[in-house]
């Protein structure tokens, strides 16, 4: 529906309980780079399959902004009824205000569902920049005029972190692990970045695997098959049933996801001799190869390792890309050539002593974080620690 022009001359926010209102060309003009996460076809797709279900907490209330008939702006936002699926977890805050009376959801979220993945979240015409100071006073209200507890902003890029520091919102950090390709021919060349006991225990690993009889495939969104694909998302769904959490994805959007991406969907698929498979599913933008999901028939010493971290930097290399992002948490993977990168996520409470009680604690939390950083990148595994 429409609301009041706000902010750009002669714009006028609407906020949407469903992409489909947008055109998805005109959704995907908003952003370069090719990330995958917040294309129409992801988050359209998440809404048209079933991934957003009720009861996991998940109601699209995205913000757009336009002028006539165009979309100059937009920022991919959910009303949440619990912190499920955002991977920023806000869980204590909740307990604590809730506690003191107070009512934490619901909540308005910009961001990814179940993607802990940093991208663009105040997505505007490249000719309008100013648009993305505008979304982020477009958030504050929205979830102020509604009562609710505050707006949240997950896993955000440089770009947008920049207007919502200068807007006054809390910033909030956090540590993943990262590859970074430094120009490299093949897998041997960032072995040879390694010192020598890593470079040993990652060469045992993969020929365990190998020893075992696994062997590997890739198919891309374009070459997968039904019966590949149906596989994969059992996969998925065994991993996610074994660890007692709940799966949301359904067959339908990774179908749909694999014929919308293309080259940019690609799953590498083990196979064994016995009919065990296993599985690990990646995205990939312009320059980023992005981790997701894993599975498997059968567990093998380094089987985890090998398809979803050294399959995926063989991917990385293979197609130029400058960065592998193999999803959150995991400091068993510093040991596999990943480095901690900072993650940021922001945020907008509309209590003043929730406020205050979190910025302290989001001021403590960055001090760790800084702390934990060195202290990881003392234990590098590169034969020259990374500048």
């Amino acid at each position: 529906m429409a609301r009041r022009a706000i902010g750009v001359p002669m714009s006028v926010l609407r906020v949407l309980d469903s992409l489909a209102e947008v055109p998805s060309a005109a959704w995907d003009s908003l952003s370069t780079g090719g990330n995958p996460f917040i294309s129409h076809a992801f988050l359209g797709g998440l809404e048209r399959h079933g991934c957003l279900r009720a009861r996991l907490g998940w109601r699209p209330h995205h913000l757009t902004l336009w002028e006539g008939d165009n979309l100059v702006a937009a920022a991919p936002a959910y009303r949440k009824s619990n912190s499920h699926g955002e991977f920023v977890f806000d869980h204590a805050w909740a307990d604590a205000y809730e506690r003191a009376g107070g009512a934490y959801y619901p909540k308005l979220l910009a961001g990814v569902p179940y993607s802990p993945v940093p991208g663009p979240r105040l997505l505007v015409d490249p000719r309008r920049p100013d648009a993305r100071a505008t979304l982020a006073a477009a958030l504050r209200d929205t979830a102020d005029d509604a009562g609710w507890s505050g707006a949240h902003v997950n896993f955000v890029e440089e770009e947008d972190a920049q207007v919502l520091r200068e807007a006054g919102w809390l910033e909030r950090e956090d540590i993943q692990f990262h590859w970074e390709n430094r120009g490299y021919p093949d897998f041997e060349s960032f072995l040879a970045q390694l010192n020598s006991k890593r470079r040993k225990e990652i060469r045992r690993e993969r020929a365990k695997v190998r020893a075992e009889g696994w062997c590997f495939a890739q198919y891309d969104g374009n070459r997968i098959g039904a019966a590949d694909l149906a596989d994969v998302h059992r996969l998925y769904l065994d991993t996610f049933d074994s660890k007692g959490n709940t799966a949301a994805l359904t067959l339908a959007f990774l179908a749909a996801l694999a014929a919308a991406l293309g080259p940019r969907f690609i799953a590498v698929i083990g196979t064994r001799a016995d009919g065990a498979r296993c599985m690990a599913l990646f995205l990939a933008s312009d320059d980023v190869l992005y981790g997701r999901y894993w599975g498997s028939d059968a567990l093998s010493p380094g089987l985890h390792f090998d398809a979803c971290y050294y399959q995926g930097i063989e991917l990385a290399i293979g197609r130029g890309l400058a960065r592998f992002e193999p999803g959150a948490q995991g400091e068993h993977k510093v040991a596999r050539g990943f480095l901690p990168v900072r993650t940021r996520s922001f945020h907008w409470l509309r209590d003043p002593a929730l406020r205050s009680a979190v910025s302290g604690a989001v001021a403590r939390e960055r001090a760790w974080v800084a702390r934990y950083e060195q202290a990881v990148l003392a234990h590098s595994p590169y034969a020259e620690r990374a500048a």
